[in-house]
């Protein structure tokens, strides 16, 4: 098998992964080397799905001796299988490196006879592109479950960022869909990487020159939708990890329908996409909004509405709390606000100072009136026509959803992906 079949079979077994991020670190380039790193990434590169990318995403190998149901790669599934040599994949990575088509490389792998053997072909991949070809790029490493903790110290001092895929959101699922796997076998190597990042940043105050243990720090990704697991029991376990394990991010993946199981939806089930964003913007609110999940959602209501961002679905749950009156409130409660960020509370606690705000003022300093207007009072007075009941609300803000979904679905995608600069790459043509 070439090199071009394996990077086809590799690189699309890897699109199931959602946490692609090249982020948190900054590091300059040194003599005799080449790449670099700054915290805020550069995206310039694009993923077969559409997304802008920085990285070689790419597995080290889908031959996996796990049979896990839900993945495409596992032991049971008749798909083709490839394994890089180390040697091969740190080539490619240089090679697309050069090119410009990538600012780095997200690698992970299929389980290959053992954990301790796929860590270490993962550890001397990342070896010969930190060591012999002195690449000071961005590297994201999956760690391996059931791994030594010796590989997974030798791996986070080459890579940038570590993540531990928990995989499904309760022990009793991870059982029945992933029998090979344990819930202590993904969480002992979280500890491991929040013990070994927490060590590492204080070595680094008493030594400048210390080793740098994963310094832009870990993640995790979650499937939805492949088990019964309600909203609340999925943003009650984020909110766990990012507590217990300082997690850089949970990471929301939509379950595609990739193999038939009794345990699994049903093969023509569609990915539940809007969930995964409906999540994604919930895990927004409890990281940067003052937000708990507790307060999000409860037993009476387990699951977010489709139809409205948890922010919204939020107020219209706690109407007693509405109308805020914008030139009093305090930031804390204008970050509550739906239609109000983080910037723009910011900016009305500022612009306030010098005089009282009207809506138009607030349009101007970046709120998104179209819902704020329905939870906000500016000199008393409410915003012109708008009616402030639950069901008004209710029946405004479903509109307003109704019409930013037909306006997505006219929008046509400009992108279409093929693999010709890629064998133009790997053939010398380009």
């Amino acid at each position: 098998m070439d090199l071009l079949q394996k990077l086809t079979i590799l690189a699309d077994a890897a699109k199931y992964d959602a946490a692609c991020t090249s982020s948190g670190v900054d590091r300059a380039a040194r003599p005799g080397g080449i790449g670099a790193v700054m915290a805020a990434g550069c995206c310039h590169s694009f993923a077969a799905d559409g997304r802008c990318i920085t990285l070689l995403k790419v597995l080290q190998s889908n031959a996996c001796c796990y049979d896990c149901s839900y993945c495409v790669n596992r032991r049971s599934n008749d798909t083709p299988r490839a394994t890089f040599t180390p040697r091969e994949l740190a080539d490619l990575t240089m090679q697309f490196y050069r090119r410009n088509y990538i600012e780095g490389l997200f690698l992970s792998s299929g389980v290959v006879q053992s954990p301790d053997h796929t860590c270490e072909l993962m550890l001397e991949t990342l070896r010969i592109l930190r060591v012999e070809y002195r690449f000071y790029g961005y590297i994201h490493a999956k760690a391996i479950p059931g791994a030594s903790p010796e590989l997974l110290q030798a791996l986070a001092l080459f890579a940038d960022r570590m993540s531990v895929n928990i995989e499904l959101p309760s022990r009793q699922s991870l059982a029945l869909l992933a029998p090979d796997k344990s819930r202590q076998d993904i969480l002992a190597p979280m500890g491991f990487l929040r013990d070994g990042i927490a060590r590492g940043k204080q070595e680094l105050v008493r030594y400048r020159h210390a080793p740098r243990f994963a310094p832009a720090g870990q993640s995790t990704q979650m499937i939805v939708g492949a088990t019964p697991e309600s909203d609340l029991q999925i943003l009650r376990l984020s909110a766990a990890l990012y507590e217990k394990y300082a997690l850089k991010r949970v990471f929301f993946s939509a379950y595609l329908p990739v193999a038939e199981g009794k345990h699994l939806p049903a093969p023509d089930t569609k990915p539940p996409l809007l969930r995964e964003h409906r999540l994604y913007q919930a895990d927004w609110l409890m990281r940067f909004y003052q937000f708990d999940a507790s307060e999000l959602l409860d037993e009476a209501h387990p699951n977010f509405n489709p139809y409205l961002d948890p922010k919204c679905d939020w107020a219209l749950r706690h109407t007693e709390q509405f109308p805020v009156e914008v030139n009093k409130a305090d930031y804390e409660v204008l970050l509550r606000v739906p239609g109000i960020g983080v910037t723009s509370a910011r900016r009305i606690v500022k612009a306030r100072r010098a005089g009282t705000l009207d809506f138009d003022g607030l349009k101007k300093l970046g709120v998104v009136l179209k819902r704020a207007k329905y939870f906000t009072l500016c000199r008393g007075r409410a915003f012109p026509g708008i009616v402030m009941t639950h069901d008004a609300i209710l029946r405004a803000l479903l509109s307003d959803a109704a019409l930013e979904s037909m306006e997505q679905a006219d929008q046509l995608s400009l992108f279409d992906p093929t693999m010709e600069d890629v064998k133009a790459c790997l053939t010398g043509q380009m």
